[in-house]
């Protein structure tokens, strides 16, 4: 078979078998479409399949038909980043300042904390830390991969439970902002490379000016071309902060963050969503899949795993309770949004795969990252459905 027709058969791949597991498994309750392709991704990737059948995955997944992904991949994860972007509404929780800034800090501040003690624990033993990383590096990223909120997927998983547009819905979307706000900002700090940070102080400049002019442009428009000026506008900045050292998913969240949702129709907004969703990120999942690697041995990644799923989920729960306390919540309500906000999935993946494309986390603290994000977020569901049940606010819709 020729190049295309391999490509052909692994979107084929891509595609139909996390679709027939999630629809004909009926498991919309506990991993929903989007975590399933997440795991199929793992095992099309080296560990599983590369394992099983190592000739038949040389052969579907050769370096010409990875790099064609990588590309699909790129471009998706930075449309659906930017999406992230465009759709932080800061606004709301200005006004709720107090509130949203006690909840926040302490539901960021716990789980990274007790994240960043399993990285310590972890510097200890020989192939955890990447290559260019230096220790607090290390440690730092591996305690924000444990305080990540995965804002978009924590979106469709309150739209399924119907509380999205309730009052306790639209409190966890502000402190789901604030924290996803505060995890670029971490990121953009451990990416600082004190060799090139002229280059990066010149990009964060050329940033600010071209902000100030884009806004305008953007101001002035018909709404049919503000998409595509956006697309435009994406591509710049990825483009700008990948060349200035830190990268292009960074980029990618600073085009998004600067623009107005107003700009854009919320139906428009959520229908490209949507469709990133089902049409582009199957790629990046399996592309994720495909950066897996066990080579510690597989006992020792899930040990890892198991010890950053306590650090996230108990550091995000001890860290709502500590809020709720403090604010007078109604009990059962800090159970809730502590489970809620601990939904990593995406956004953590993508968190973890810029860590490692900088050397600063190996493929085994990549793999061990991507089975607790996946693991977290299959628990959310499950965890929050009897508790919002027993509140008598919701009923689940299943797909």
């Amino acid at each position: 078979m020729n190049t295309t027709e391999v490509f052909l058969l692994a979107m084929l791949l891509i595609f139909s078998i996390p679709y027939l597991v999630w629809r004909l498994g009926r498991t919309d309750y506990w991993a929903p479409l989007v975590v399933v392709q997440i795991v199929c991704g793992i095992v099309l990737g080296p560990g599983v399949l590369g394992r099983a059948c190592p000739e038949y995955y040389q052969f579907v997944f050769n370096p010409a038909v990875v790099g064609a992904l990588n590309g699909i991949a790129w471009w998706a994860v930075m449309l659906f980043v930017m999406i992230a972007g465009v759709e932080l509404d800061l606004g709301k929780a200005w006004q709720h300042r107090k509130e949203s800034a006690i909840t926040a800090s302490l539901a960021l501040g716990v789980p990274m904390a007790a994240g960043s003690l399993v990285g310590l624990g972890l510097l200890g033993y020989a192939g955890w830390m990447g290559p260019q990383a230096q220790s607090w590096q290390f440690v730092l990223g591996v305690g924000m991969a444990c305080a990540v909120t995965a804002l978009p997927i924590l979106v469709l998983l309150m739209e399924k439970l119907a509380i999205l547009r309730q009052p306790i819905g639209q409190r966890i979307l502000r402190y789901a902002s604030i924290d996803d706000l505060a995890i670029w900002g971490v990121l953009a700090l451990i990416l600082l490379d004190w060799e090139r940070v002229g280059r990066q102080l010149g990009f964060l400049l050329a940033f600010g000016i071209a902000t100030v002019l884009y806004r305008r442009l953007m101001a002035r428009l018909p709404a049919a071309d503000r998409w595509y000026v956006a697309l435009i506008w994406l591509a710049a900045c990825s483009f700008g902060a990948d060349w200035s050292g830190l990268h292009f998913m960074v980029g990618a969240f600073l085009a998004g963050v600067v623009m107005e949702a107003a700009w854009f129709e919320q139906s428009t907004m959520d229908l490209l969503r949507h469709h990133v969703l089902m049409v582009l990120m199957p790629v990046f999942f399996l592309s994720t899949g495909l950066r897996t690697n066990w080579a510690l041995g597989g006992a020792a990644v899930f040990v890892a795993a198991f010890a950053l799923l306590l650090a996230s989920c108990g550091g995000k729960l001890l860290g709502t309770h500590l809020a709720g306390k403090l604010l007078g919540w109604a009990p059962g309500e800090a159970g809730i949004i502590g489970w809620l906000l601990q939904t990593k999935a995406l956004i953590m993946i993508i968190f973890a795969n810029v860590l490692l494309d900088k050397q600063i986390i190996s493929a085994e603290t990549f793999t061990a990252l991507l089975l607790m994000a996946v693991l977290s977020t299959m628990l959310t569901v499950p965890m929050v459905y009897p508790r919002l049940h027993r509140m008598g606010q919701t009923v689940l819709r299943r797909a």
